[in-house]
């Protein structure tokens, strides 16, 4: 076989549909747009959430809530995603076994058990968090932003 030879797969290609080019081709005249009207004009693309005029869902639903700018946004981790961790664990660690993302700030909760002896650096434990960390005899360190 030679690079002359090479043809796409039987039925793969298909030639495209031409449109307005007379009665015969059956799409002729309005050219599958209907009669009249904005839609069959050229040109016409309808704007995002547009409902042909009438009032769009987006402003007939009441505004509800705020957005506080000041709120800290933590990456939280449970403790029994820690129990197979050993030595000393830092968002680096976690970042690097996919627990958590990079440059978020990490939270600890104490959903699970954890049974050896770690030291954890966060920069937030909740309380049931640390109370099961120092009695599996691990510390807490908390980290500064």
């Amino acid at each position: 076989m030679k690079l002359h030879e090479l043809s796409p797969a039987k039925g793969s290609k298909r030639s495209r549909k031409r449109i307005g080019r007379g009665p015969g081709s059956g799409t002729g005249k309005t050219a599958g747009r209907g009669h009249k009207g904005q839609k069959s004009r050229s040109g016409y693309s309808r704007r995002l959430g547009f409902e042909g005029g009438q009032m769009p869902l987006i402003r007939r639903v009441p505004k509800r809530g705020f957005t506080n700018i000041f709120q800290t946004r933590y990456q939280v981790v449970n403790l029994s995603s820690l129990a197979e961790l050993s030595g000393e664990v830092t968002p680096e660690v976690l970042v690097e076994k996919g627990l958590v993302r990079s440059g978020h700030m990490v939270k600890v909760l104490g959903d699970g058990e954890i049974s050896t002896a770690l030291t954890i650096k966060a920069h937030k434990f909740s309380a049931s968090a640390q109370a099961k960390i120092e009695a599996a005899g691990g510390t807490c360190e908390v980290l500064t932003p």
